[in-house]
């Protein structure tokens, strides 16, 4: 069943755990339990009972989401995947409200949670293990004498809760319940077609072997790319329950709003989100906002949004970024460029390619073209540079930077997947806020941004991120970079 996107079978039954006062904790030695206070106590209940002390309550999206949950808690639904946008609160109803209330309606029951580092799953942990220790005559469960770690504790009814990292250790555990929330760190790893399969070898090799028969598992995720864990579990055609909400509200939503509403709008209206959705761009937004990720194949720059500038305003701040090869065109090569892309941001945050210098030539010719083109920009231009990995991108940084003595120079390695790094500067193009300088060189940069990420070269585009992310940094007084003998 998939609210909002399209519908299965109706979700299947499972006998539900035997009731609290039923319950025999023998492996512990414990006598039977009497009922516990949480047991009248629903779900939504429960949520209001903990988030009261702070002067919240649930939203019409979080009550719709802890409808869900104890839907898996009551057996009807084993299988459910929840999609909603950043900082819509679902990790605090899933991952800390659920699975606290959860050991009070299943004693006994084993959870395992897992997160896209340990560094997060540790946290959830540690604010379950708080919350247990501070509600326990509410839930008639407490902490174990032994439970210390955030990462793994014990109850009193014999219920035990293990928070891992994606790819940590499983093996020897067993679980009724299996809580995924956000196993996807960064835009990075869900571009990286390596890191989404290193996700889903995990998921059916390791983490699903450790369900036990009738088990359930819940997935909170935000959509990060259409091949990501829910894409490739919606694509397996599994019994899943689905319940999808976009940040801005399409046809057919769950919750009945009108089309374009605001998810949460007392904490981000649709005036804050249409921001949003300009800043970040379109399919981040499709991806990340409206949980409906779209593919990357076609362009990337919107080049008919780019328009031709006769003249910088006054007050612009400029960065001249360079991309670097050092090899010679010659019979039966095609070299890449060595590039120097010049932008400028203007006042009112618009961006103005100036620029553009390229070149195929020798190391010799290269330097000469830095050095020259620095002269021509004047010291108040700062001079952009990759660093290559290893030793040799350190010896390569440190000889340009004594040849641009005098000038500014910020060197850095390239990191990430370049379709990442050229996604901040895309999303400036898709809103209409970059524009070029006219010059000669305009159609030549134009054409790469047209084929990116399927064109023969992406130089420019390189150096173009680079400028931009170089911008994007608060300005610093114009300094000769040192360095020093033993860090060549």
């Amino acid at each position: 069943m998939i609210d909002g996107v399209r519908g299965t079978a109706p979700p299947r039954r499972f006998p539900p755990f035997h009731p609290i006062r039923e319950t025999r904790m023998t492996a512990v030695g414990l006598a039977e339990r009497a009922p516990m206070p949480t047991q009248g106590m629903g779900l939504e209940a429960w949520a209001r009972h903990v988030l009261a002390p702070l002067g919240q309550r649930p939203a019409r999206h979080h009550r719709l989401l802890l409808e869900r949950l104890a839907l898996v808690a009551e057996g009807a639904i084993d299988r459910l995947m929840v999609l909603m946008p950043p900082g819509s609160a679902k990790s605090t109803y899933a991952s800390l409200v659920f699975p606290a209330w959860w050991l009070a309606r299943q004693p006994g029951s084993s959870v395992i949670a897992a997160s896209h580092t340990a560094e997060l799953a540790d946290h959830f942990g540690r604010r379950l293990r708080n919350l247990v220790a501070e509600e326990r005559e509410a839930l008639g469960y407490g902490l174990a004498g032994d439970s210390r770690a955030a990462h793994r504790f014990r109850t009193t009814l014999g219920g035990e809760y293990f928070a891992t990292g994606i790819h940590g250790p499983v093996t020897g555990r067993r679980a009724d319940l299996v809580l995924i929330d956000d196993p996807i760190k960064s835009h990075a790893e869900g571009e990286s077609a390596l890191a989404r399969e290193h996700v889903w070898n995990w998921y059916r090799s390791e983490l699903t072997t450790r369900l036990k028969p009738g088990g359930r598992i819940v997935l909170v995720m935000t959509r990060w790319h259409e091949d990501d864990l829910a894409g490739r579990l919606l694509e397996a055609g599994d019994d899943w329950h689905v319940l999808r909400l976009p940040a801005l509200a399409e046809a057919g939503d769950p919750l009945g709003r009108r089309p374009g509403a605001a998810l949460w709008p007392d904490w981000e209206d649709e005036v804050a989100l249409a921001r949003k959705r300009v800043a970040v761009g379109s399919r981040t937004w499709q991806a990340l906002y409206q949980q409906s990720p779209t593919s990357a194949e076609g362009t990337l720059f919107p080049v008919a949004r780019i328009g031709l500038a006769d003249a910088l305003p006054e007050g612009a701040r400029m960065v001249r970024a360079w991309d670097l090869a050092a090899t010679e065109a010659g019979e039966g090569r095609d070299p890449d460029w060595t590039v120097g892309l010049k932008l400028a941001q203007c006042p009112d945050g618009r961006l103005v390619v100036v620029d553009v210098v390229r070149l195929r030539g020798g190391p010799n010719e290269v330097t000469q073209c830095l050095i020259d083109t620095a002269a021509r920009d004047g010291r108040a231009v700062p001079v952009g540079l990759p660093q290559d990995p290893g030793q040799a991108g350190k010896q390569q940084v440190a000889f340009l930077t004594a040849r641009l003595a005098g000038f500014t120079v910020q060197a850095s390695p390239e990191t990430g997947a370049k379709l990442v790094r050229a996604m901040p500067v895309a999303a400036q193009v898709e809103a209409g806020r970059l524009a070029l300088l006219r010059g000669a060189w305009n159609q030549a940069l134009l054409d790469e941004l047209r084929d990116f990420p399927h064109g023969r070269k992406d130089d420019q585009v390189d150096a173009l991120a680079r400028a931009h992310a170089m911008l994007a940094q608060p300005a610093r007084p114009a300094r000769q970079m040192r360095v020093g003998l033993f860090e060549r």
